[in-house]
């Protein structure tokens, strides 16, 4: 074990760093780390999205690109340090965008195409009512009458979704010629962000993904651990198009010194979620992780096996470093850091460091209920035609009591999301932590803690996706030695424990109440 790390890249020895960037939804984020895994230096840069028609949602991969580079070399720079100094990098992303690029020159086709993007929905619609899969449920409705096999039971109830990459893949081949054209002569990559940069990176020499990447794109078959043959054969995708599926912790490449002046060795690429996951040591069975941001994703680790759900939690891989495979169990809530900042938009407050007080500045919401379903409601409910509401407003109302119970139901859908957790996997949680934006509410974490009745820890970092992929590429060349070190590395930033003068969340249970009969009224609302 050693204290401080040596480069000898020019031949002098100095302090190394890890170097990771996270490709979030609207930002990209570099961090350079040192050995106590402290922020020595950061930069982060715009991502702009691109709305070319109604529902299109799309981001510019040269734009993408100028702001990755840019964040290295600034972040680098920040920390006054040299890039040969960068042992290692590791990559996080936002999952299921993508785009396709010609394999002999690396220019895309077109733009990537955001996970948000509904140019697929009417697709998801036709084939969520088709025929096929109606023999689809219904021959594994047999199934499990004949196996009682809860995949068989699962499969029966899976519908498709504009989130997942699969339609919205398949309406690219629809639409554009030459995307076509490059399969039939054998020289069309697919990739979603990761694997893009590491095309990139690489100067083509890599078209590769890590396993908590292919797991998010709905393409991936998580039980067999590969693209799902059946799946493609199922929608007409091309297997020949898809990257290699690597460990999440592998020796990807050495970044082109062209690039960055020096090669880096490319040691992690993770999905955005999974890479908070890893970042807030959750790596024992049980481990739950909530990041609020524009959503809310909640993630149990369920060890060894991926956990077959029936009520919309989605089996993903955690990640694969080694032989060893982490899988999760994620539930999420669309419209967490939206609802709030909807709410400012509409002027109720002007920061939202204000929203806690405003909360705690009334003793109740004055019986207003808001239903966060700008995007529907996900899991356990799962209804895409629910709307966003506002009931039980009164002439007393203030801003106050709207803003308390738009924070409310933020912390209502995680005790949702949590009681479907323990329900579906019957794994007794050992930890809770949380992070995003959302995260630094004292309001919403408090209650959070009072309805699961349960301690609730907020960490000192709040980019866990970056921190993710830095331990993961740490690890792969013994920056870090092993996962113990990594959680001393933890600190916390405040624990928030359950109180409540009638036992934690009791005195909530009316307004819970109230709040699940205002969610059933807006429950199928818009027609399908």
């Amino acid at each position: 074990m050693f204290t401080m790390m040596g480069s000898r890249r020019n031949g002098l020895t100095k302090e190394s760093f890890i170097l990771s960037v996270d490709v979030g939804t609207t930002s990209i984020r570099c961090h350079v780390y040192d050995k106590e895994a402290r922020i020595r230096g950061s930069c982060t840069s715009k991502v702009v999205p691109l709305y070319p028609d109604v529902g299109h949602v799309e981001v510019d991969p040269d734009a993408l690109w100028e702001g990755f580079i840019t964040v290295v070399k600034g972040a680098v720079q920040d920390a006054g340090v040299q890039m040969c100094q960068m042992e290692a990098l590791g990559i996080s992303t936002q999952r299921a965008t993508f785009t396709t690029w010609d394999r002999r020159t690396g220019v895309p086709f077109h733009n990537f195409i955001s996970w948000q993007d509904q140019r697929a929905a009417d697709l998801v619609k036709s084939w969520n009512r088709s025929c096929i899969m109606k023999i689809i449920h219904g021959a594994m409705k047999v199934a499990y009458f004949l196996t009682r096999d809860k995949r068989s039971l699962a499969a029966s109830l899976i519908v498709f979704s504009t989130q997942h990459v699969t339609f919205r893949l398949v309406w690219v081949l629809a639409h554009y010629k030459q995307v076509h054209q490059a399969i039939e002569e054998g020289n069309c990559c697919f990739g979603t962000i990761d694997t893009w940069l590491l095309f990139r990176l690489t100067k083509g020499c890599v078209h590769a993904t890590d396993y908590s990447n292919a797991s998010s794109t709905g393409i991936f078959d998580s039980y067999q651990m590969c693209w799902s043959q059946f799946l493609c054969s199922l929608v007409s995708l091309p297997l020949s198009i898809f990257p290699q599926v690597e460990n999440t912790g592998h020796k990807f490449g050495c970044t082109d010194p062209s690039i960055l002046g020096v090669s880096i060795p490319i040691m992690s690429v993770m999905a955005d979620q999974q890479a908070a996951m890893f970042g807030e040591c959750c790596f024992d069975v049980g481990d739950v992780k909530i990041t609020m941001g524009t959503g809310t994703f909640m993630d149990i680790n369920t060890g060894s096996k991926p956990h077959t759900s029936v009520a919309g939690l989605y089996p993903l891989v955690g990640w694969k470093i080694g032989s060893d495979v982490v899988y999760l169990a994620e539930g999420n809530a669309a419209d967490t850091g939206t609802a709030i900042k909807w709410a400012q938009e509409l002027e109720l407050f002007s920061d939202v460091g204000e929203t806690s007080d405003m909360a705690y500045s009334v003793s109740d919401s004055d019986g207003v209920c808001f239903v966060p379903s700008f995007s529907g409601l996900q899991a356990p409910l799962n209804d895409p035609r629910a709307c966003a509401s506002l009931m039980g407003l009164k002439p007393s109302t203030t801003k106050s009591h709207l803003v308390r119970a738009i924070l409310e139901s933020v912390a209502f859908r995680n005790k949702q999301l949590y009681e479907t957790m323990l329900r579906e996997t019957r794994i007794p949680i050992t930890k809770i932590r949380v992070d995003g934006g959302v995260s630094s509410n004292d309001f919403v974490l408090q209650l959070t803690a009072d309805l699961f009745c349960r301690k609730v820890i907020r960490p000192q970092h709040r980019e866990m996706s970056s921190l993710g992929a830095a331990f993961v590429a740490g690890l792969g060349v013994g920056f870090w030695m092993t996962r113990e070190e990594l959680k001393k590395l933890q600190s916390a930033d405040k624990v928030f424990l359950p109180k409540g003068a009638a036992g934690p969340g009791q005195e909530y249970n009316p307004i819970l109440q109230s709040w699940e009969r205002a969610l059933r009224r807006s429950m199928n609302w818009y027609k399908p």
